[in-house]
């Protein structure tokens, strides 16, 4: 018997590309046990009724159901929703800002078939221009934090087994974590260890789920025949404030902290915030003799330090 899939995709404010991501996983559903909720984290824009009517105009059999969280509950908060609302072998968690291509479900589900014991399957991400996005990680570590800090090419070489990004190609073996804009749960799994982290509004929770994962026997792998095509910051902004290195908002730099704290102890957040202070100072070094250095991320030597003396403390989300 064919494993059942339950897709959960959140909208927020991005009508859309939600509808676009929806029509997509519909064709390519076929006959495969497939059911899609799409969670409305409490847009109030009016994209929530005009997903709702978009649904009503679909055939009445159409396995879509829209949930309207009166809240904004951050990225876990609207999949633990999402989720909860599916009864499913596994869970195909996915980004408004995505579609998938063709075979996509056919091959995940064929995967997950044949590996049941594994807690997750994460497929290959492409952008619109059909380069393999990196979508596969180390765990962030205080080492990755002095590779950050310090933006250095021998720095980097030296400590390159404690890189973050892995490059695809990638082997299998050193994915410790994926990217949550597609991803595969096994309900098992999901089950065993709890929802994800309402702590986190919105970054770092996906890693900081692969590690309570594998702290309870579960892996990872990856499907390269399964493909999805991601946009990129259909509701958030932080990558292009961070290409630009403008100030990030403070619920990321607040993840950061609360990731460290479960990830490495009581010490972790300060541990990597000192790290990335010592790879900064480096820089600045370097660019004293001359050498280039990046330029920061505007405010980050203060905002490292949100929530450094909370660290399980408050999300910082907007509003809150």
């Amino acid at each position: 018997m064919l494993p059942s899939i339950g897709v959960s995709i959140i909208n927020y404010k991005t009508a859309a590309l939600t509808i676009a991501c929806v029509q997509s996983v519909l064709a390519d559903i076929g006959d495969l046990p497939v059911r899609i909720v799409v969670v409305d984290n409490a847009s109030g824009d009016g994209s929530a009724e005009h997903i709702a009517t978009w649904i009503a105009e679909q055939p009445a059999d159409t396995p879509i159901e829209l949930i309207r969280s009166g809240v904004n509950t951050g990225f876990s908060g609207g999949h633990n929703m999402g989720m909860s609302a599916l009864d499913t072998d596994w869970y195909l968690l996915l980004n408004s800002d995505g579609v998938l291509r063709r075979g996509f479900l056919k091959a995940l589900q064929a995967a997950a078939g044949s590996k049941p014991d594994i807690g997750m399957i994460t497929p290959q991400i492409e952008t619109d221009d059909g380069n393999i996005q990196v979508s596969c990680f180390r765990f962030h570590s205080p080492w990755s934090e002095l590779i950050r800090g310090a933006g250095s090419g021998p720095v980097t070489r030296i400590l390159k087994n404690h890189v973050v990004a892995l490059q695809p190609p990638v082997n299998p073996e050193q994915i410790e974590w994926a990217s949550f804009a597609c991803i595969l749960l096994n309900a098992r799994m999901v089950k065993q260890i709890g929802p994800m982290d309402e702590g986190y509004f919105l970054y770092f929770e996906d890693a900081e789920y692969c590690l309570r994962a594998r702290r309870a026997g579960w892996s990872i792998a990856q499907d390269t025949q399964a493909v999805m095509v991601h946009y990129r910051g259909g509701s958030g902004p932080v990558k292009a404030l961070e290409q630009a290195r403008k100030r990030l908002p403070p619920y990321f730099y607040a993840s950061r902290t609360r990731f460290y704290r479960q990830a490495y102890g009581i010490f972790g957040p300060w541990l990597a915030n000192l790290m990335w202070s010592a790879g900064r100072l480096m820089a600045q070094v370097r660019q004293l003799l001359g050498k280039p250095a990046p330029r920061r991320i505007e405010a980050e030597p203060r905002d490292i330090w949100t929530n450094a003396l909370r660290p399980l403390g408050p999300r910082r989300a907007p509003g809150e």
